[in-house]
C-alpha cells in the first residue's frame, strides 16, 4: 500500500509534526514499506494456530501487596520543612478557579 504525500501530511497534523517535503517523500516510503508488512501477514494462514500471549513457559508469580510499616514515618516527616498532623506539607501548584 502506497501512502500518498497528502496522507504523510494529515498523519503529521494529527500528530502536531512540521515535517520538511523531504521528510514527508521519507516518511511516505517508510510507512508505506510498513504497510505492505502487514499486507503480507494478513495473508499468512493462522487457521491451525492457537491463540497465545506468551510462548517461552514462564508464569508470574504473584503475591498479595502488605502494608509494612517501617516504623520511621514520623521521623521522615519530622526531618520536612513544614508538616502537620504527620503529613508533610508542600505548597499549593493548582487554583480552584
Amino acid at each position: 500500500m502506497k501512502l500518498s504525500i497528502q496522507e504523510v501530511e494529515h498523519i503529521a497534523e494529527l500528530a502536531r509534526l512540521r515535517l520538511t517535503e523531504a521528510e514527508k517523500e521519507k516518511y511516505s516510503e517508510q510507512l508505506s514499506n510498513i504497510l505492505g508488512y502487514f499486507e503480507k501477514l494478513q495473508s499468512v494462514d493462522t487457521s491451525d494456530v492457537e491463540p497465545t500471549s506468551q510462548v517461552t513457559g514462564l508464569t508470574n508469580i504473584m503475591r498479595e501487596d502488605a502494608v509494612i510499616e517501617s516504623g520511621i514515618s514520623d521521623e521522615l516527616v519530622a526531618c520536612s520543612p513544614e508538616h502537620s498532623e504527620g503529613y508533610v506539607k508542600i505548597p499549593k501548584i493548582f487554583e480552584n478557579k
